[in-house]
């Protein structure tokens, strides 16, 4: 038997808690469960304690892979089945349309179809269309898709320039701002306050947003965060409306609510009135959207604000292996801050599998054919592409990837592109597969087909569906796989459902369309860290995991750089069962090797030492240290250890810096009285030999000797310029000096 909680088709478990779905496996169609009581089958004791607490605030504090979709789901199923909940009565929130929709089907699948998943400016915008005729009169202004061409003319209006990069820096500070309840008069003092660095004058920028608002204003239109704001404002001003919704809703659950806003958590609020039959569930330590204004701290502070609120911690993983696990728990038992205090430790519920491998190349593209070089041969072993993953820190690192697949021949899809249902070939192979369960009796191409799937291949095989997929990978090999994949969930659909027919098909399909709960495409996927949120794959390689990179550059702040932990944190976790983390010395072939390994790994990988951090908890007690494993080489690795700055840790290659053991540009904590002694000193020992004063120790090295202020010989002797021959004629002196004692008369000739 699997332990408690965990089924015995991994296949299940992978769709229970929210995988890449496979188009497949059977489970994607599970029998509504009969009773309410079958409802909780399946969970574990923590899970069920989240799905049975349906009255007063719960709070659910879920690590990565422990089943909070599932938890969430499960508890709401089981109040409508049980009848405590009203599904009309229940409003599920959550941050994306996907999830939302992923939500949706579970609740489907689990009999409580009637609730409503939403997002908060989905569910806000409902109420908005609905209240606005009542509380402003008229229909509500247009919503525009993308307010940057706004902020481009609204920038032009105040003579101010602005590039490409400026124009979406600036957007993005005008988003924060709403999203925080920011004016423009306020901007510049808002964004001191919180250390954000503007990407231009905070004046310009206020200015601009000023003018953008007024835009909007002439012309009648509203952008994405206004309508969070006019619901806020209606919700406060009106309250014989805000009664109206509170009757609507009486039970709320918030799912991710470590990236809730302020000005989301004041709908919320304005939601829930004086009542607190509210469930959150989110982790602290996946706070990776701040820069948007999302902030962990209405988790953390849930319980102050709800003493008698349940808290429910989830922290048996089901999604990645122990080893994967062992290394996710210590990236955070490094970490510092408010959500490090609170962070999980998690228990994977696996069985053992492999090392997470750790691979240094000479530069990108060499990182990246390796990445391909690697994925090829897993998919030649049997494992799906589908089922492999390269992340990245930035969306600018996928076009190298990309051209790497395509170099290997293997197939990808870009996360983050057009959704499944709403590209032209899958919109159009439903209207086929419509018209066929319409008309099919009058179609010759269906004369031969006895059951769904075939029915299905031959309706497809008309749009250019085929039985052997075409050669390389492109427009024409995606087309191919997005029409492979209503093949494969064609199949899976017959095997669940005895007896469907097209027509049956034909509206699982239009649900799943309103769901966006699409099947999956047969290729890698490629994604950065931050659209990889909330997915999970069998193989995940983490790319670029180098300093500059990870954490970024302009992360300057210890926040920031929490931040950039976490984020890597959460692409550990979307692995699992095997994780490959790689960097490259150099951006291009014959580039400067000045890169060296992102400091989170330090202490994790092998041949590193652990950098000081909060420590406590079982993970960050004994790490394990990883393993390269399966026979892989990195390319270019050195064969001696490299020089490190003892300040950024960037591989040193100048001599100069070499001795100094820091870069050039990097702060000096040198004694300066400590360095004028030592300079004295030297030009004494050179006169009374009648060399140079360098011949003596050069500038760098007193310098060295200076920030060092060593205390014994071994410590001297590790400074760079010393040498034995030095240490041994001068180093009874340097020490007595670095001690503040007087030199001997002894020591002063030779």
């Amino acid at each position: 038997m699997p332990p408690c909680g965990q089924p015995a088709h991994p296949s299940l478990w992978t769709w229970q808690h929210g995988g890449v779905t496979a188009a497949t496996h059977s489970t994607l169609f599970p029998q509504v469960p009969d009773t309410a009581d079958a409802v909780l089958d399946g969970l574990d004791p923590e899970q069920r304690e989240v799905a049975t607490a349906l009255h007063g605030p719960v709070c659910v504090l879920a690590g990565a892979g422990t089943g909070k979709t599932r938890a969430i789901t499960h508890r709401i199923a089981y109040g409508v089945r049980a009848g405590i909940l009203q599904p009309s009565s229940v409003l599920a929130v959550t941050f994306t349309n996907r999830a939302a929709g992923e939500m949706r089907g579970r609740l489907r699948q689990l009999g409580a179809g009637g609730v409503q998943a939403r997002t908060f400016h989905s569910a806000a915008l409902r109420q908005l269309q609905y209240f606005w005729p009542k509380a402003v009169g008229g229909s509500l202004p247009r919503l525009v898709d993308r307010k940057i061409q706004l902020v481009a003319e609204a920038a032009a209006a105040c003579r101010i320039r602005l590039d490409r990069g400026e124009l979406r820096d600036v957007t993005g500070e005008i988003e924060w701002s709403k999203v925080t309840q920011t004016i423009p008069a306020d901007y510049a003092a808002a964004a001191a306050k919180a250390g954000r660095e503007a990407p231009r004058d905070p004046a310009e920028i206020a200015q601009i947003y000023s003018a953008y608002e007024d835009l909007k204003r002439d012309r009648a239109v509203i952008d994405f965060e206004d309508v969070l704001l006019l619901t806020v404002a209606v919700l406060q001003d009106r309250h014989d409306i805000a009664e109206q919704v509170r009757s609507q809703y009486q039970h709320f659950v918030v799912d991710e609510y470590q990236d809730v806003s302020p000005l989301q958590q004041r709908l919320l609020e304005l939601w829930l009135g004086e009542r607190d039959s509210l469930c959150v569930v989110g982790d602290a330590s996946q706070t990776i959207y701040s820069f948007t204004g999302a902030t962990p701290d209405h988790l953390l502070d849930f319980r102050t604000r709800h003493p008698g609120a349940t808290v429910v911690k989830l922290v048996r993983d089901y999604r990645s292996s122990p080893q994967v696990v062992h290394l996710a728990n210590g990236l955070l038992s490094q970490a510092h801050g408010r959500a490090a205090e609170h962070r999980l430790e998690l228990i994977s519920q696996r069985p053992p599998g492999a090392e997470p491998v750790y691979a240094e190349y000479t530069d990108e593209p060499a990182e990246a054919e390796g990445a391909a070089r690697r994925i090829r041969d897993l998919i030649a072993s049997g494992v799906p592409a589908a089922e492999i993953a390269i992340l990245f820190r930035t969306n600018s690192q996928s076009e190298t990837y990309e051209q790497a697949l395509a170099d290997a021949g293997v197939p990808y899809q870009l996360r983050g592109a057009e959704r499944f249902f709403d590209r032209p070939e899958v919109r159009k192979a439903g209207s086929a597969l419509r018209a066929a369960a319409r008309f099919g009796g009058n179609d010759a191409l269906l004369d031969d087909a006895d059951d769904l799937p075939s029915q299905v291949r031959a309706v497809l095989s008309g749009e250019g569906w085929t039985t052997r997929p075409p050669a390389g990978s492109g427009a024409v090999r995606e087309r191919w796989e997005s029409l492979a994949a209503l093949v494969n969930l064609a199949q899976d659909f017959a095997t669940a459902k005895a007896g469907a027919t097209l027509s049956d098909l034909v509206a699982e399909l239009d649900e799943r369309a309103n769901a966006q709960h699409a099947p999956t495409v047969q290729g890698v996927t490629l994604a950065s860290l931050h659209s990889a949120k909330g997915l999970e794959w069998d193989v995940v390689f983490l790319v670029g995991v180098a300093e500059g990179m990870m954490p970024i550059t302009y992360a300057k702040t210890d926040e920031q750089v929490e931040e950039e932990r976490r984020l890597l944190y959460v692409g550990v976790t979307r692995a699992r069962e095997h994780l490959f983390v790689s960097w490259a010395l150099a951006r291009s072939p014959g580039g400067r090797a000045g890169r060296r390994p992102s400091r989170f790994l330090d202490g994790l990988r092998p041949g590193s030492v652990a950098t000081a951090g909060r420590g406590g908890g079982g993970g960050a007690g004994g790490i394990e240290r990883g393993v390269r494993g399966g026979g892989a080489t990195a390319v270019g690795r050195r064969s001696r250890t490299p020089a490190r700055c003892r300040v950024c840790g960037r591989t040193l290659t100048d001599a100069g810096e070499m001795k100094l053991m820091r870069c050039e540009g990097c702060p000096s904590d040198m004694d300066e009285g400590l360095y004028e002694r030592l300079r004295e000193w030297r030009a004494v020992q050179a006169e009374r030999s009648g060399q140079p004063a360098f011949c003596v120790f050069t500038d760098k090295t007193l310098m060295a000797i200076a920030e060092t202020a060593p205390d014994d010989a071994g410590e001297l002797a590790r400074i760079p310029g010393v040498g034995v021959r030095k240490l041994n004629r001068f180093g009874a002196d340097v020490l007595a000096i670095c001690a503040g004692r007087e030199v001997g008369e002894e020591h002063e000739s030779d």
